[in-house]
């Protein structure tokens, strides 16, 4: 009998059902989405957070990097411009970096590199800027230097170099930055002293051996001089130096009169590829001492060739003005198209020529028509000039005219150094002494031109005897060349001369004998200071250590006479008493020399012939 099996039936849906069935899901829900909500806020809020942060880095960074990106580029594009030698776009690049990065040292770079090439003065205020950015560097400090010594800020030169540390100043470079500031202190001592060290630690280098051997070939030293000769003779055969080498070994020739070795190095000079219109005029200059033929020759040659370019015929009418031919520019300008001397270099030197001739009437002609451009200044300085030659004897009427024009000239060149430096000069010339003071004052106060102005200012106050003026010159050419034995020794001379500043001349006196032992200025200096200061025994030691034959020299003759008597060598001081009165001395020297000659007169009447001491001093015939 078998087991029924039954099987359930399913209810079959009816609408209440599903009623129920969505309550209960939606419960359900309802439920999850209670217990979910808070978590899916929280997660996003972090999410958004998150995107938000990664934004800012991303657009932070990535922002960062294309700016790094871009100025890496421009850096690329600019040097790569530097290099092709279009200046002017790679530091218009430079500065589009700049103007970002006010400190991005390769901008700074660029845009040096490219003011020098061009040889601009804005090139010393990027190097400073570079300088200050890394002050421990000596080279950013060297390069700093040396663009300041490029344009004359020798103020900025000691600046740069007096922040290099002590341990980095034994470099050639240092010493050959150093060496052309003294040269530009006119402490000519010191830039061979500079060169020489730095030729000491880079001896094979080409540069420091032709800069040394062309300041070493003049030397009074036989041995110096001969070594800058050889070194001069091999440095001709280097085509860098090529025609420096033949120009220095040239002049050096001509100095020496040795005619047939300046004959050949005229020749190789002329023969250079680099020959300039400057060798042309150095030639001239050696020919007219060799021989007159040749020399008209060669003048001949270079007057059409001169007369191309009105820088040229400048030139060559100057150096005829300057060499007794003002003459023959009077005659040659005669013959020349009136276009040709219509420019202001030409003007100007036709102008001195008919100044130097002495030919007022002809100057003032020339000088009446105007204007002269940019030389305008010089045209009514010419005129000035040949009015008050042309009517000296008119009085107050000429007078009155000359000023008129000079003054003119005078405000036409204000803050204008190269004019001004050119007045000055024309004024020195023609030995306007009041125009000349006042215009060498203002240009004293161009770095560059400083000691120009201050050497001619010493002798003109030297020459008017105005001691008061002269010893503040010679303390403004001490600060500006405080290593300068010889200047130091004058400043020191003149001040126990006049009884100033007692105690700092002594001291300037030790310190310019320290410095120049064997310098007779400096040597006769130091034994006058120790005869003031009652040492005079040593003051005769240090004159038995001098050359017999430059002590004869009027101005050293006085002291050393001075110091013989007070030492009782009577005979030996007459000898430079004697000397001294033949030659031309300072009101001050003369001063001293009286005083040396009554002392002389009070010491022939007290001591015998007999009890004289021997001589210190190895007498030789007064010049």
């Amino acid at each position: 009998m078998g087991v029924e099996t039954t099987h359930e039936v399913p209810e079959k849906p009816t609408p209440a059902r599903h009623e129920k069935d969505r309550q209960t899901f939606l419960g359900r829900g309802s439920f999850f989405q209670h217990r979910l909500g808070p978590i899916r806020v929280v997660l996003a809020v972090c999410g958004l957070v998150i995107a938000i942060l990664l934004g800012i880095f991303f657009v932070s960074y990535g922002s960062k990097l294309y700016q790094n990106w871009r100025e890496n580029r421009l850096l690329y594009q600019a040097t790569a411009l530097l290099q092709e030698g279009k200046l002017n776009k790679a530091a218009q690049i430079a500065r589009e970096i700049l103007a970002r990065h006010p400190d991005s040292l390769p901008a700074l770079y660029i845009l040096a590199e490219t003011a020098e090439r061009e040889n601009l003065e804005e090139a010393v205020s990027w190097r400073e800027r570079i300088a200050r950015l890394l002050p421990k560097n000596p080279e950013s400090q060297l390069n700093f230097a040396s663009a300041a010594l490029r344009f004359g800020k020798l103020d900025l030169v000691r600046e740069a170099l007096d922040r290099i540390s002590p341990r980095d100043r034994d470099s050639a470079a240092f010493h050959v930055v150093a060496g052309w500031l003294a040269r530009a202190e006119g402490n000519f001592a010191e830039q061979e002293d500079q060169f020489a060290a730095a030729v000491k630690k880079e001896p094979n280098n080409d540069l420091y051996q032709f800069n040394l051997a062309a300041l070493q070939l003049r030397s009074n030293d036989t041995e110096k001089s001969e070594n800058a000769r050889d070194a001069l003779e091999r440095l001709s055969k280097v085509a860098p130096y090529r025609t420096g080498a033949l120009r220095a070994l040239l002049n050096h020739a001509v100095e020496r009169h040795e005619l047939t070795a300046a004959d050949n190095f005229a020749q190789q000079l002329q023969m250079s590829p680099e020959v300039t219109f400057g060798d042309y005029l150095l030639c001239l200059n050696f020919y007219q001492k060799l021989d007159d033929k040749k020399f008209r020759l060669l003048l001949e040659r270079v007057k059409p060739f001169a007369a191309r370019n009105a820088s040229d015929l400048a030139a060559l009418v100057q150096w005829m003005n300057q060499n007794g031919l003002a003459g023959d520019v009077a005659k040659w300008i005669d013959k020349l198209p009136a276009a040709q001397v219509s420019s202001p270099p030409a003007l100007v030197a036709v102008a001195d020529a008919y100044a130097t001739l002495k030919n007022w009437s002809r100057l003032r002609r020339w000088t009446r028509p105007g204007p002269w451009g940019d030389a305008e200044y010089l045209r009514l300085a010419y005129e000035a000039i040949a009015v008050q030659h042309l009517r000296s004897g008119n009085g107050s009427s000429v007078k009155s005219e000359f000023q008129t024009l000079w003054q003119t000239a005078e405000e036409l060149s204000e803050d204008e150094p190269e004019r001004e430096l050119a007045l000055a000069r024309l004024a020195t010339k023609w030995e306007l002494g009041t125009q000349s003071e006042e215009l060498w004052l203002r240009v004293e106060k161009n770095s560059p031109m400083r000691r120009e102005a201050l050497d001619n200012l010493r002798q003109l106050y030297r020459a008017n005897d105005e001691t008061d003026k002269l010893y503040q010159v010679l303390q403004r050419l001490h600060e500006s060349s405080p290593n300068e034995a010889p200047i130091t020794a004058d400043l020191a001379r003149l001040g126990l001369n006049l009884d100033r500043n007692a105690e700092r001349s002594y001291q300037l006196a030790k310190e310019a004998y320290d410095r120049a032992p064997n310098e007779v200025n400096c040597a006769v200096t130091y034994a006058f200071y120790l005869h003031r200061t009652g040492r005079n025994a040593e003051a005769l030691a240090i004159i038995q250590t001098l050359p017999p034959d430059q002590l004869h020299d009027p101005h050293a003759a006085v002291y050393i006479a001075l110091v013989l008597v007070e030492g009782g060598h009577v005979e030996e001081a007459r000898d430079y008493i004697a000397a001294a009165e033949k030659g031309e001395i300072y009101p001050e020297e003369k001063k001293l020399l009286e005083e040396a000659k009554s002392k002389l007169i009070i010491a022939s009447v007290s001591a015998s012939p007999a009890e004289s001491p021997a001589s210190p001093v190895r007498a030789t015939a007064s010049p």
